[in-house]
Order: C-alpha cells, then sequence, then structure tokens
C-alpha cells in the first residue's frame, strides 16, 4: 500500500484549463485508456483462481459451474469512468504515458480533499497490482456461493451481487508491470451511474466519439469547505513543454487564481528523446 499526501495527474493545458478555469474534472471511460484489458484481464484471472480452488477442493462440478458463469459474464462489456493519479512526483514513465510525452504538465492535488469528495457514486481507489488472484477475498465469496445449491445461476441476486463487487474491483486492478506507476483512481464504478447526478457528455473528434463525466470541482470543493486553490498544491511544466513559466503564471492571476502563482516550477526530470 502506498501512501502520501500529494496525488499526481499528468495531463496537457486544455485538460489544465477545464481544471483551473473551468473548475471541471473529467472521468473518461476506463475501457477506452491505454489499459483498456486491465478489467477483462482481472475477472479472467479471478475465474481461474476460483476454478482451481474448486477443482483442488474435488468441486469439479462447481468449478465448471462457476467457469461457465464468468464465460457469459465476460462476453458483457461494462464501463467504468476514472480520473487518474500517481504518488510520483515529477516521474518520467508519467510524463511520457500520460503528459503529452512530456510536454503538458503535472496537477499536484491535495489526497486529504479529493477523499472527501469522493463519496456517493465516486471513490478514490489505490490500484493493486496482482496477477495472483489466489488470496483475493473474492475467491472465497464465490466458493462459497458454488457450495449452495442452485446459488450459481445467473439470476440469482447473491450472484448479480458478487459479479457487481467483482467488476467494480477490476476498476482498481493493473497488471504488475505496471506497479511502478504507483496509481490512485478516482472512479465512477460501472454499476453506480444510475445514482450519480452528472450528465454524460461527449467529445467528438475526427476519428471517434468519447464518452465523460465532467465532475463541478467548484460545487465540490465549496461542499467541503475548500476552494480550488486549496485542493491544487502545485503545478509542474513538463520537461519538454514550450510553455513560459511568466506566462503560465500571468494566466492564474489573470483567472483570479492568485494563491497558485508561486506553485510552479519547471520539471527537473532529464527526459529527452532524440529528434529525428
Amino acid at each position: 500500500m502506498y501512501s502520501g499526501s500529494i496525488l499526481y495527474h499528468y495531463t496537457d493545458f486544455q485538460a489544465l484549463d477545464g481544471i483551473l478555469r473551468c473548475a471541471q474534472l473529467r472521468v473518461n471511460n476506463v475501457l477506452r485508456m491505454n489499459d483498456s484489458a486491465e478489467m477483462r484481464h482481472f475477472m479472467k484471472r479471478l475465474a481461474s483462481a476460483i476454478v482451481e480452488r474448486l477443482e483442488g477442493e474435488g468441486r469439479r462440478g462447481q468449478a465448471r459451474a462457476v467457469q461457465q458463469l464468468f464465460e457469459l459474464e465476460l462476453k458483457k462489456e461494462y464501463s467504468a469512468f476514472a480520473a487518474c493519479f500517481s504518488f510520483q512526483r515529477d516521474d518520467a514513465a508519467q510524463w511520457e504515458r500520460y503528459g503529452n510525452r512530456g510536454r503538458g504538465i503535472c496537477i499536484a492535488f491535495q489526497r486529504e480533499y479529493l477523499q472527501k469528495i469522493a463519496k456517493g457514486a465516486l471513490s478514490l481507489q489505490t490500484v493493486f497490482y496482482q496477477d495472483d488472484m489466489a488470496g483475493h477475498p473474492m475467491v472465497e465469496t464465490f466458493c462459497e456461493l458454488a457450495g449452495q445449491d442452485g446459488s450459481l445461476s445467473a439470476g440469482n441476486p447473491a450472484v448479480r451481487k458478487a459479479m457487481r463487487d467483482a467488476w467494480a474491483c477490476s476498476v482498481s486492478f493493473k497488471h504488475p508491470s505496471f506497479s511502478s506507476e504507483y496509481e490512485t483512481r478516482l472512479v465512477v464504478s460501472p454499476f453506480e451511474k444510475e445514482e450519480f447526478g452528472v450528465k454524460a457528455c461527449y467529445h467528438v473528434t475526427q476519428e471517434r466519439i468519447k464518452k465523460y463525466y465532467p465532475l463541478d470541482l467548484a460545487a465540490m470543493c465549496q461542499e467541503i469547505g475548500v476552494g480550488i486553490e486549496d485542493l491544487v498544491a502545485e503545478l509542474i511544466i513538463g520537461p519538454e513543454s514550450a510553455q513560459s513559466l511568466a506566462i503560465l503564471q500571468d494566466y492564474l492571476e489573470d483567472n483570479g487564481l492568485h494563491a497558485l502563482v508561486d506553485r510552479v516550477s519547471l520539471s527537473d526530470c532529464p527526459l529527452r528523446r532524440l529528434s529525428n
């Protein structure tokens, strides 16, 4: 488990403008991020762990039933929406993957305040990096359900709840090869959108239409008694960015974000890519 009082969001300057000037944070579809297979990978590995446990106990019929249940479930597609943060400050890999290849900006958020605004359908989840699911608590849940006659029917309310819980866990799962990211996610889980009082929006590009939910940071901050300037601890200009520090400070000053002016710095990361 990672700890720290600051969470870092690597992004571009358009997103920065949306967050600071418009006081809006977008949560995007997890299935459309660069780690889009992780939810399904979690479910497959969970199913394998349950089957192995049941077979090891000689419960082969129940193991087959679990396998069939998960095979049917994996034919469906569920969406979850998230904004991603890292515990890593000024990190080369984060800049390359998420900070517009070092040309963007890193926004440091106070973790305490993000945790306070994450309620209802929103949750702040620390990502876990694990490939062997044998010790995951959901294994025990499904093994117990398998021991009840007829309980593995997809229409059984207890099975449906367990499957919802499993999908919710999958949102905060990534393959161990990503463990250096030390990631945390602000998540709208796939089964709670009906309770989420934010209207979906769509961003249209030449290539596709993307769905997202805009979180009203101003209202959320007001509800917990802080302002945007309290929420944002620091701004770091990317190592390959052409952004002038002075102009960014002018931007902050002219948009009434006076307290942030002295919290801007240039990255110290030696990220330099060879030109073609």
